[in-house]
């Protein structure tokens, strides 16, 4: 077996009197491709920003390649603990795209692109512009470098978000829902881009309600209700063979759900 690249333990978040997460315990292997579904306050989005670490854990521990991110996560753990140079080591190794394009209006696509890389990484402006276009090609908006993001659509606009991550060299990457957002026409021009990730070979988390998608994209399914995990397997398990009632449940009411 290979040696997980992610590891989750025991991973708990509240907020105030509201217990969202209550104890997950989870691996994800190099090259796996994991869909999270579930209903609405079920937990997903808080599930993946504790991984990049958007939000701070209660308790638990998160393991990178081995590594506790952050630091070890205890009942007393605050946000203030957390300098903002160390959460951005984490933010780099794990990448994320949210379900809102986050775009800054005034800069470029290609601008949008390079600002972490100039940033963040410190990288000179000439082999970060380098590296923004090679993404953007990448996500098929090459054409698209001098324009700003109140010209583009939707779907444009995810697309360069997407390459925006991925120049950041990530060694996971998670997507909020990213088609949650889009017009329906132009829902499929994004999954096809995440689509080709999954073909190079990349780490990933989904959370989405696209489950014809998550069948043929996914390597694992988890489906998500109460802030645990009550069913994880292959696709076909999960969305074909479900055991647990709750996931029946949640299935049922995608009718148009097919493969």
């Amino acid at each position: 077996m290979s040696e997980s690249i992610l590891r989750v333990s025991n991973l708990q978040k509240k907020f105030g009197s509201l217990h969202v997460l209550r104890g997950i315990d989870f691996a994800v292997e190099p090259g796996e491709r994991v869909a999270i579904i579930g209903g609405s306050g079920s937990g997903k989005s808080t599930f993946l920003r504790c991984l990049n670490f958007m939000e701070i854990p209660t308790s638990g521990t998160v393991e990178l390649d081995g590594k506790t991110l952050g630091r070890p996560i205890s009942d007393t753990s605050d946000v203030r603990q957390y300098p903002e140079a160390e959460l951005c080591q984490v933010r780099e190794r794990v990448g994320m795209v949210f379900q809102q394009f986050n775009l800054f209006p005034h800069m470029t696509v290609v601008e949008n692109v390079m600002e972490g890389l100039v940033t963040v990484k410190r990288m000179k402006k000439p082999q970060a512009r380098e590296r923004a276009l090679t993404e953007l090609r990448k996500v098929g908006l090459e054409e698209k470098v001098e324009v700003y993001p109140s010209r583009l659509s939707g779907g444009q606009q995810q697309r360069v978000a997407i390459a925006r991550a991925l120049a950041m060299e990530p060694e996971i990457m998670l997507f909020d829902e990213p088609t949650s957002s889009l017009d329906p026409e132009l829902v499929g021009e994004v999954l096809r881009v995440i689509r080709q990730l999954a073909d190079e070979g990349r780490t990933m988390l989904l959370v989405t309600h696209e489950l014809g998608f998550a069948y043929h994209f996914a390597t694992k399914v988890i489906f998500l209700a109460d802030g645990v995990f009550h069913e994880v397997g292959t696709p076909d398990q999960v969305l074909k063979n479900p055991v647990q009632e709750k996931t029946r449940t949640f299935l049922n009411r995608f009718s148009e759900f097919s493969f």
